[in-house]
């Protein structure tokens, strides 16, 4: 049986037929024309409200493709950098011009000038990233808000300092009578040279006294922790131990340490940090006494590292507690009463503060709270280094 031809399924199309065909294609795409064209308009005036908005929004904004490029950003994030930020490398471009500061999530913005007024700071977050790979970085200037931070602080120290006028001249009256007196008596022409050194001995000493208490005035008045560097909470640790270890071992006092922040790092004035931290493991010392018992330990809280002093001493009265951390507050014959008060001056200068846990007999703990880096602050330090 042949196979039929295909042509004789072939219908033949009149001429009106195809017109009318014709003319249906015609209106489809017509029709397809003015939607896209339609699509296209709200498209334009998307696009521009988009840009009307950019451009009203007082916080910078910035957009980054999939390899992290800029690819659009407002006037704000313009005028806040003043550069041209388009298709530059953020992270490169972050490394250069970024310094993360003591407040986490905040920088301040290169190079940094000495003077703290003359700061400029800017907070910074981005978005995960979207479907396309991008990501979205907003950028707040809050210099006016850190400066307002700088002045309240410098306001509340010159408030302290004007209430411890009273008590400064008789605080420094009392060693300097006394190292007067010991110096008259040097003039004594019968005195024999036991009793003349012990005499000059005395006289030093309370002129030493005299000047670790002008030192801490003037520690107290300054405030800012000058001299910022980078470096690990269990560095410090391991610096604090080797330092107080002999002093209680030669008491008879306990002493040990543990640190729970090994990979948490900080970023201030060392030096600061480690001698406040050093005078709260004194008045440990000095509260527990003979065959007593003070721990150092690091810990992570949050995005923070809480360095703890405790000690099983006899405990702090509650009516005390309030006023340990005034200037010039001590319950010591020879405390000069500005440890504590200088202690808590730097960590909130670092952006932390200081907290107190205590009962009659049942010891004390200091906590030292101290902002630490961020996984991000640390990623753009480290870029700058190795730059």
């Amino acid at each position: 049986m042949s196979t039929p031809d295909l042509q004789t399924f072939a219908q033949p199309l009149d001429a009106a037929s195809l017109a009318e065909a014709f003319q249906v294609f015609a209106r489809a795409s017509d029709e397809l024309t003015v939607a896209y064209s339609g699509l296209q308009g709200q498209v334009g005036v998307l696009t521009e409200r988009l840009d009307l908005l950019l451009a009203a929004l007082p916080a910078g904004v910035v957009v980054l493709d999939q390899q992290g490029r800029v690819e659009q950003c407002n006037g704000a994030a313009q005028d806040i950098f003043g550069v041209e930020l388009k298709a530059r490398d953020w992270q490169e471009f972050a490394a250069q011009a970024l310094q993360a500061s003591d407040t986490p999530g905040e920088w301040a913005l290169a190079p940094v000038p000495e003077d703290p007024m003359q700061v400029r700071r800017v907070s910074i977050s981005a978005t995960s990233q979207t479907q396309s790979g991008g990501r979205i970085v907003l950028v707040h200037d809050v210099t006016e808000a850190w400066r307002m931070r700088l002045t309240s602080s410098r306001n509340e120290r010159l408030a302290s300092m004007g209430e411890m006028v009273a008590s400064l001249a008789h605080q420094l009256r009392t060693p300097l009578s006394a190292a007067l007196l010991y110096t008259g008596h040097l003039a004594t022409v019968h005195l024999d040279a036991a009793d003349r050194v012990s005499v000059a001995e005395r006289a030093v000493e309370r002129l030493r006294h005299l000047k670790k208490l002008i030192d801490d005035m003037l520690i107290f008045a300054r405030g800012e922790a000058l001299g910022r560097e980078q470096f690990g909470a269990c560095d410090l640790i391991a610096e604090l131990a080797a330092t107080i270890e002999p002093v209680a071992r030669a008491q008879d006092i306990r002493f040990s340490c543990e640190c729970l922040a090994q990979t948490q790092q900080l970023f201030g004035n060392r030096k600061e940090i480690a001698s406040a931290l050093l005078n709260l493991l004194e008045n440990a010392i000095q509260a527990v006494g003979q065959d007593g018992e003070v721990r150092l330990s690091a810990e992570e809280d949050g995005e923070q590292v809480a360095f703890c002093v405790r000690d099983n001493g006899r405990g702090i009265p509650l009516d005390m507690q309030a006023r340990l951390f005034e200037p010039f507050f001590t319950t010591r014959a020879d405390g000069t009463g500005l440890g504590l008060a200088i202690a808590r001056g730097v960590a909130r200068a670092h952006g932390g503060d200081i907290a107190l846990r205590s009962a009659p007999g049942e010891g004390s703990e200091f906590r030292f709270i101290l902002s630490a880096v961020t996984s991000s602050q640390h990623d753009v330090r480290t870029e700058r280094e190795t730059a």
